[in-house]
């Protein structure tokens, strides 16, 4: 083991921990902000409530994930230095635009939202969560757009061993990102939506005194002296529709943007696709392994060209092609982690948008408009599903950035090429250690205040009432009472 393998080591842990936060906050924040919306437009106690409560979560969250990607930017000049002088030019400018631009309004207008509760009127400070969560998909735009032009590296000429911008239209509108954006985006939904089902399903068994396993019980939560115990069920049955919704249909934006993605790898990246089936050798209708032994035929080839008998690329005839076009060096990634990567993301992601869907069904209205109440059994299934959408974005991360090595810029620059070749394998190693413990730490602080929070449960005072018989307030231009602070 060299000072390479820990480095890739170091950027691999400390990038996936980061990207536990990313997604999180880039789904929730809209949830939150939806949350808003409704009280907003409809003056409803349980929205507040609910934004109040979501929007915690959603803050913790945030602050984690601002800790946790600082790092990752001293890593491209202590690691990476030479990968970095060579993209330096490229990425100027993306980076520059979401630091400048999209972080800087997310951050300002996040601060005024949570300062702002009892200082600004209700549509400014409605306006200022929307800003934020606009600032935030625009940040994600930005990164990925970078992250893109690794794979498939466009609008640059390459000068005196440096990569230089020559149209920036034409990486920020490059292919490769205009099918990631959407898929990462949406299925940072699909993250958000499934820890948004397992909070909700949680509330309803306490509410009702279950236990999350069955055999156990827990006695009732404590009476809410401000709002009826009937209410509190309905409550979280509402966030959990919301939520519901959300998770099924940022699913099938997944699956769309994903079948682009599928065609772009044949064509842009085929070591990874051919990597992430396990396809030796190229095959006129290439079948989709489900599981070593289980073969579905001429499926991967449907789902790369849209036709059963097209031609997908193998394994070793590409090696042997990039020996000849880029000289000998071993260009397959590690097939397992790949293969295995592929297969976790789409089981995971499936069930996370089945267990969606079902809910949808269960928790349907029955002919009359009564509602039907969210079943114990579906509750303790949406807690235990908590894991699997962020296993399946994390697998998903995984078979992106290990697929493509080893490139670190497709075709342009190895990954052998890029470490600082100054940095020694026990500075790494340090670092290594110091950062992986530390986000340890951070992990135990981060549940614990989740836990917390999410047992705790809302406790907000009651919205002061209209007089009896009086139109509910609208919440235009009044401000908020100083006891809805956080």
């Amino acid at each position: 083991m060299d000072a390479l393998d820990l480095a890739r080591w170091q950027f691999g842990v400390t990038t996936v921990y980061h990207f536990l936060f990313v997604p999180l906050t880039i789904g929730l924040g809209v949830y939150v902000a939806g949350l808003q919306t409704a009280w907003h437009l409809t003056g409803k106690e349980h929205y507040l409530r609910l934004t109040k409560f979501f929007g915690k979560l959603f803050l913790i969250n945030f602050a984690m994930g601002v800790v946790t990607g600082i790092v990752q930017e001293f890593q491209f000049g202590m690691n990476w230095s030479e990968y970095s002088t060579f993209v330096g030019d490229v990425f100027g400018a993306p980076l520059a635009l979401e630091a400048l631009l999209a972080f800087f309004l997310e951050s300002t207008f996040l601060g005024l939202w949570i300062f702002g509760w009892d200082r600004l009127p209700r549509r400014i400070h409605l306006a200022c969560l929307w800003a934020a969560v606009i600032g935030s998909n625009l940040s994600a735009y930005f990164i990925l757009a970078a992250n893109a032009w690794m794979k498939h590296p466009v609008g640059y000429e390459v000068v005196d061993g440096r990569a230089r911008m020559t149209d920036l239209w034409a990486v920020l509108t490059n292919s490769t990102a205009l099918a990631q954006v959407p898929h990462v985006v949406a299925a940072s939904f699909v993250v958000a939506g499934g820890f948004v089902i397992a909070v909700a399903g949680y509330r309803i068994l306490r509410e009702r005194g279950l236990a999350v396993l069955p055999g156990r019980r827990n006695a009732p939560a404590a009476q809410d002296a401000t709002v009826p115990m009937r209410r509190l069920p309905d409550m979280w049955r509402t966030s959990l529709r919301a939520a519901l919704v959300m998770t099924a249909i940022a699913g099938a934006v997944v699956a769309g943007s994903g079948d682009l993605s599928g065609q772009l790898l044949r064509e842009q990246q085929p070591m990874k696709l051919a990597a992430a089936e396990g396809l030796r050798h190229d095959t006129a209708g290439a079948p989709f392994s489900i599981a070593p032994g289980v073969e579905v035929p001429g499926l991967l080839s449907l789902l790369a060209a849209h036709d059963p008998g097209a031609t997908v690329q193998g394994v070793d005839d590409i090696q042997a092609r990039y020996e000849k076009a880029f000289g000998p060096a071993d260009y397959i990634p590690n097939l397992p982690v790949v293969f295995w990567s592929f297969r976790v993301m789409i089981g995971f992601g499936m069930a996370t948008v089945g267990l969606s869907v079902l809910g949808l069904w269960l928790t349907r209205r029955r002919r009359g408009g009564t509602a039907k109440p969210v079943p114990g059994w579906f509750a303790r299934l949406c807690v235990l599903a908590l894991p699997l959408p962020a296993v399946a974005i994390i697998s998903g991360w995984l078979l992106s950035e290990i697929g493509r090595q080893p490139w670190t810029v497709q075709g342009e620059l190895m990954t052998a090429a890029s470490v600082s070749p100054g940095v020694s394998l026990g500075e790494v190693a340090i670092t290594l250690a110091v950062f992986t413990v530390l986000y340890g730490v951070l992990a135990v602080a981060e549940g614990v205040l989740l836990v917390r929070h999410v047992k705790a449960g809302p406790e907000l005072p009651p919205i002061e009432s209209a007089p009896t018989g009086a139109a509910p307030a609208r919440p235009d231009d009044a401000r908020l009472t100083p006891t809805l602070m956080y």
